[in-house]
């Protein structure tokens, strides 16, 4: 059996929300429902979804704020924004956060299944750009695996994920520590950097299998990854 795509649907209009789920789930999504964005960025950070889908007018946190806060940490995944404003000022700030596409309500579900499954279509073209070789190892940041040659898949943890990929980009370069911390911690401060050192050991132990690949400690700057 195929794995379901997960969408995670923050709506605070209960009735909608429902609505929306259900309609998906006929269509073979896993849907992952909330009713504000404090939650909804919890989801996104455990559940691991595909794609999102995010009322702007919500409690605690609105689909922008939350938007922003995905994006500085992950720059693929679509979102969708749904929003009963018409005003073009909206729609500019939805696309300049990083949005994907627009719906206004009221809309119907065919629309948003469409735009849905294009979004999705164009993002698993982009699939085998974003997997990234570490020596011989298949590192599928979407999909947050790791693989060496043609052994068992392992799963990465959302912050490991982040973590390695913005290794990789920088590889045989010193990853500044400080810039790291603020992008993936939200700050630099004590507990967080020994927080980072955990994850950096942790990522060491999984690309241990090949004796090429290194993750240098920098003192004073941060890490460098060498393969």
């Amino acid at each position: 059996m195929l794995n379901k795509t997960t969408i995670l649907l923050a709506e605070d209009e209960p009735a909608l929300g429902l609505i929306i789920k259900e309609s998906l789930e006929t269509r073979d999504f896993n849907v992952l429902l909330c009713d504000n964005g404090e939650k909804a960025l919890d989801i996104y950070q455990t559940k691991n979804p595909e794609l999102l889908v995010l009322d702007v007018m919500m409690p605690k946190k609105d689909g922008f704020t939350l938007a922003k806060e995905v994006r500085a940490i992950d720059d693929t995944i679509p979102i969708i924004f749904l929003t009963a404003k018409s005003q073009t000022q909206d729609v500019v700030e939805g696309f300049t956060i990083g949005g994907n596409d627009y719906l206004k309500k009221p809309f119907s579900m065919e629309e948003l299944i469409v735009r849905i499954n294009n979004l999705l279509s164009r993002t698993r073209t982009q699939k085998t750009a974003n997997i990234l070789k570490i020596s011989d190892y298949a590192f599928d940041f979407p999909k947050q695996t790791l693989q060496y040659q043609d052994q068992d898949i392992q799963q990465l943890t959302h912050r490991e994920a982040h973590l390695l990929f913005h290794l990789v980009k920088n590889k045989n370069q010193v990853l500044d520590r400080s810039i790291i911390l603020n992008k993936l911690w939200g700050n630099d401060d004590f507990f967080s950097a020994r927080s980072m050192d955990v994850f950096i050991t942790k990522l060491r132990k999984k690309l241990n299998k090949d004796n090429s690949i290194q993750i240098l400690n920098v003192r004073g700057f941060g890490y460098k990854l060498i393969c």
